[in-house]
């Protein structure tokens, strides 16, 4: 949280550890655990904030082949301009690389957990599988059994087995 009241004109660096319980405010069940840091520069010039936040660090989260334990690295960096005041339409808002975030005139602290939270869950990849050979050995051995046997469950309920002598 960014306190904006008596905010003075100039830089001010926050740095926050991230970790395993800030996911579990979210209720999230994808991150099992995090060791992240998030270092924060707001720049203040008049009515203009900017906000550059770098996330960095590790996250823990299950493989979706073995479903054992997965480090995965997090490199995120967020750029925001902070306006005041109602959005003027539903359009996304964007000043050059930066995203622009209204907020109400009335509001004393800016709070980045949200956005945090957002941007580390989009910077991990669709799939996540340990590297070749990493996987845990005893579930690999389940799934290749369980694949023989679908292979050979599907052959026998085909349908169009019955019309394979037609011609």
């Amino acid at each position: 949280i960014i306190p904006l009241n008596g905010l003075t004109t100039g830089n001010h660096e926050y740095e926050w550890r991230v970790g395993k319980e800030f996911f579990e405010s979210f209720e999230n069940s994808e991150i099992l655990d995090a060791e992240l840091v998030a270092s924060v520069v707001v720049e203040k010039s008049g009515r203009y904030l900017g906000i550059d936040c770098d996330v960095t660090g590790d996250v823990t989260v299950e493989c979706d082949r073995c479903l054992d334990d997965l480090i995965m690295p997090v490199e995120v960096e967020v750029k925001l301009s902070v306006k005041y005041g109602d959005e003027e339409s539903s359009e996304e808002h964007h000043e050059g690389e930066r995203e622009v975030v209204f907020i109400p005139e009335t509001d004393a602290e800016f709070d980045l957990s949200q956005i945090i939270y957002d941007y580390v869950c989009l910077d991990l990849p669709m799939q996540r599988v340990h590297e070749e050979g990493e996987c845990n050995p005893d579930a690999l051995k389940y799934l290749e059994e369980q694949e023989v046997k679908g292979v050979s469950e599907a052959a026998d309920k085909n349908p169009f087995a019955a019309l394979k002598g037609l011609f």
